[in-house]
C-alpha cells in the first residue's frame, strides 16, 4: 500500500526534529519561514482554508469519498475472514458469482462483476492454478472462453457461508442497517447505468 512515506523523496524523511538541508532551503527559496523540523509541503503560507459548514468542496461531503474510504475499509473487514478459505476479496466475487451460476463465459464474468477482461483473467487464472475453477472453450462458441466451478471449488461454498455473518459481526452494524445501505448503493448504481 502508498503511504505518505512511499511517495515522499528521501529529502521529505527526516527524523523528528531533524530538517533536511533540501526542506530549509526550499522554503528559502520560495520565501516562506519553515518551522524548524516540519517539512516544506506542511507550510501554510500558501493556503488559505475556505471550508465552512455549508462548503460544497468540504471533504466530508463529498459522495465520492465516503464511497472510496467506505469500500476500503470494508474491503479490508473481508480480508481475515476470506484467509481461511485461501482467497483474496476479489478472488470471492468472482466465486460468488460462479456459485449463483455455472459455468458463465468470461465476457458474462466481467459484466455481472463490473470488471475488465484484463482484470478477470487473472483472477480465474489463479483460481484455476489453485483447483477451484476450470477454463474451456464454450461448446456454444468456440470464440467464447467457458469458466466452471470444479469439485473442489463447488465444496468451498459451504465453508464460504459463514463469510457473510462473520462481515456483518466485524462491522458492527445491524443486517437491516447493512441491507439498507446495499440497497441504496444497488440503487446508486442502476441510475448511473441508465
Amino acid at each position: 500500500m502508498l503511504t505518505d512515506v512511499d511517495a515522499a523523496t528521501p529529502d521529505e524523511i527526516t527524523a523528528p526534529g531533524v530538517t533536511s538541508a533540501a526542506t530549509e532551503s526550499a522554503a528559502s527559496a520560495a520565501g516562506r519561514d519553515a518551522e524548524p523540523g516540519a517539512p516544506a509541503w506542511t507550510s501554510t503560507a500558501n493556503h488559505t482554508p475556505t471550508s465552512t459548514p455549508d462548503d460544497p468542496l468540504a471533504l466530508d461531503r463529498q459522495l465520492c469519498f465516503a464511497l472510496v474510504a467506505a469500500a476500503r475499509s470494508v474491503v479490508a473487514v473481508y480480508g481475515p475472514v476470506l484467509e481461511p478459505l485461501g482467497l483474496t476479496h476479489p478472488q470471492y466475487l468472482v466465486m460468488l458469482a460462479l456459485w449463483e451460476r455455472s459455468p458463465r463465459t468470461l465476457r458474462d464474468l466481467a459484466s455481472t462483476l463490473r470488471l475488465e477482461s484484463a482484470t478477470l483473467s487473472p483472477l480465474v487464472k489463479r483460481l484455476e492454478q489453485a483447483g477451484l475453477v476450470e477454463r474451456r472453450r464454450d461448446p456454444a462458441d468456440e470464440r467464447a472462453l467457458a469458466v466452471s466451478l470444479t469439485d473442489a471449488g463447488v465444496a468451498l461454498r459451504r465453508e464460504a457461508e459463514k463469510v457473510p455473518g462473520r462481515v456483518v459481526e466485524s462491522l458492527g452494524m445491524s443486517v437491516e442497517q447493512l441491507t439498507g445501505v446495499r440497497d441504496a448503493l444497488t440503487g446508486l448504481l442502476a441510475g448511473i447505468d441508465r
